[in-house]
């Protein structure tokens, strides 16, 4: 406890924990108040579809982090005599957040904190990640406590990402490092494990920090709200060794740090893409919050017209095309999600696409001017956003690979203003592939890889498809929790046996095209359960302290 007989204070990474979560019977009541949809889920669970019915229940209910599990016990501490073996000493950060690291010593330095404890066993796992000659840097997962006899958090961190780092800081203090890396480096006080990790990156290429997904420590974190002027200057730092010194950095109320990278001048044009048959119950929102709740000047919006009928559809896009709001393009014959974007984004001006579903509504102005920032990075490729469905519950939090029997959208079902595990939400981050419901790219990084790929994913996967594609000649894919629109998916769509036909055809395309990828997804560790929305609870006899090879 503090000096105010309060807890401590949450660390921001870790923000997530404290979020409050329904009990059982309070999930119960929230079911029965749809009892159309609840019977369907009690007829799965008694006729033994278990999955099946823990799948829709939390459709149902709202998704809540489980994994606090009081049968968490935390691993023996691993004995001075065990690291000294391995070669390896462990050095303490003083009451500043300072370290001293001397140039003499053991080849691998363990940075840690005061409450910190080694997990038994941690000492061979490192020692052997080190074998590789070109991995300077190796940090695993922990067991957090808040209180003194309290649960034990799992803690299970993603594999290295620069940019995630720069915005939450998912490290914690505990990291290996090769003693010869970091040698003169002066590390800033109160982040010394996150300068140093960003340092090395730098120095030897991201390749060169490992992730092992293995319980290396367990403690307790305080850092709290009083860390963040130290993270700031380590990112800055960073920055500054990026050739990117400019670029202001700017922490929230929660925590998470913002880049506002510079935009060039004059802004450059956006054209913004809808595909439409009918339903002005959903484009008119879509397009108008287009025009006026999204503060980019320069942009045009294409609005690709799939043979819609409807009169009061059409006067629509004469008022618009009168006002010079927007251009309609036809797109006629069958519904071909992909085939009508790409044709449509042959024919825009700017120098970034920006597909938008038109079931989706802009809510922050910012959205877009965040979302160009990113895109407009040489090694970005796809930008995605956070989608908010219609009862304020998270649509799209990036797309994870290997999950929910193929791919599914991460924190689905979660608070639509929830931080996410380990701020993922709120975060700038990699992902392996974000919806094309909204997604913004250069129009010259989308001709690079053939835009949508239609002939095999006229519908479904397509944006899965072409993040892929885009990774895999080096154009990374981001996901931006800072920009945040709603998204009532699906709401246009309607159901029929060919439909369902289409799809299967479509999964099979994936699978045969991407099927390494799809067993794990690299950004999503492999301790939770694959079967129910990311990070919802632990996969089925995880420990944490299994073999497990540095990524």
């Amino acid at each position: 406890m503090s000096a105010d007989g309060l807890p401590p204070a949450w660390p921001d990474a870790l923000l997530f924990a404290a979020e409050p979560v329904l009990r059982r019977l309070a999930r119960l009541a929230r079911a029965l108040r749809h009892p159309k949809r609840a019977l369907p889920i009690l007829s799965a669970r008694l006729s033994g579809r278990r999955l099946r019915a823990a799948q829709a229940f939390v459709a149902l209910v709202g998704a809540h982090h489980h994994l606090d599990r009081p049968r968490i016990i935390p691993p023996p501490s691993e004995p001075h005599a065990a690291l000294a073996a391995a070669g390896i000493e462990r050095v303490v950060t003083d009451a500043t957040g300072a370290i001293r690291i001397t140039a003499d010593g053991p080849p691998i330095v363990l940075l840690t904190s005061d409450g910190q404890h080694i997990a038994a066993g941690a000492a061979a796992a490192i020692a052997a990640a080190f074998a590789d000659p070109d991995r300077h840097a190796i940090y695993g997962d922990a067991l957090f406590s808040h209180v003194a006899h309290g649960p034990w958090l799992p803690l299970l961190r993603p594999a290295f990402d620069r940019d995630y780092l720069r915005t939450v800081d998912y490290l914690g203090p505990v990291i290996a490092l090769r003693r010869a890396s970091v040698i003169g480096l002066d590390a800033v006080p109160g982040a010394a494990a996150l300068d140093l990790t960003l340092a090395i990156a730098h120095c030897f290429g991201t390749g060169a920090v490992c992730h092992l997904p293995r319980v290396l420590s367990f403690g307790r974190f305080d850092e709290g709200g009083e860390g963040r002027a130290a993270r700031r200057e380590a990112v800055r730092r960073d920055l500054d060794r990026a050739g990117e010194g400019g670029t202001p950095v700017l922490v929230g109320q929660d925590g998470v740090i913002r880049l506002d990278r510079p935009l060039p001048e004059p802004r450059p044009l956006v054209s913004l893409i809808v595909p439409t048959r009918d339903r002005l119950d959903l484009l008119q929102p879509c397009i108008e919050s287009l025009r006026h709740r999204t503060d980019w000047p320069a942009k045009e919006i294409l609005i690709c017209d799939n043979d819609s009928r409807d009169p009061e559809t059409l006067a629509y896009f004469r008022t618009l095309e009168a006002e010079g709001a927007a251009r309609v393009v036809a797109c006629p014959g069958p519904f071909d999600f992909a085939a009508i974007n790409n044709r449509v984004a042959a024919q825009a001006r700017g120098r970034l696409l920006a597909f938008i579903n038109n079931d989706v509504e802009a809510e922050a102005p910012d959205w877009l001017e965040r979302m160009v920032r990113e895109a407009l990075r040489p090694e970005i490729g796809a930008v995605g956003a956070r989608l908010v469905d219609g009862e304020g519950r998270i649509q799209h939090g990036g797309i994870v690979l290997g999950t929910g029997g193929l791919v599914t959208h991460g924190h689905r079902h979660f608070a639509g203003d929830a931080a996410g595990y380990l701020g993922a939400l709120r975060a700038t981050r990699s992902v392996s592939a974000v919806t094309a419901a909204c997604l913004v790219i250069e129009a010259v990084k989308f001709s690079r890889v053939g835009g949508f790929d239609s002939l095999t994913f006229a519908i479904d996967f397509n944006d899965v498809d072409l993040c892929l594609r885009l990774n895999a000649v080096g154009l990374r894919t981001l996901y931006v929790g800072g920009a945040r629109l709603h998204h009532r998916e699906s709401a246009s769509r309607r159901p029929s046996p060919a439909a369902a036909a289409r799809h299967r055809a479509e999964v099979e395309a994936l699978k045969k095209r991407w099927g390494p990828l799809l067993a794990q997804d690299p950004h999503y560790h492999p301790g939770f359960d694959p079967d129910l929305s990311t990070h919802l609870r632990l996969r089925r006899g995880w420990t944490g302290l299994e073999p497990a090879e540095p990524r």
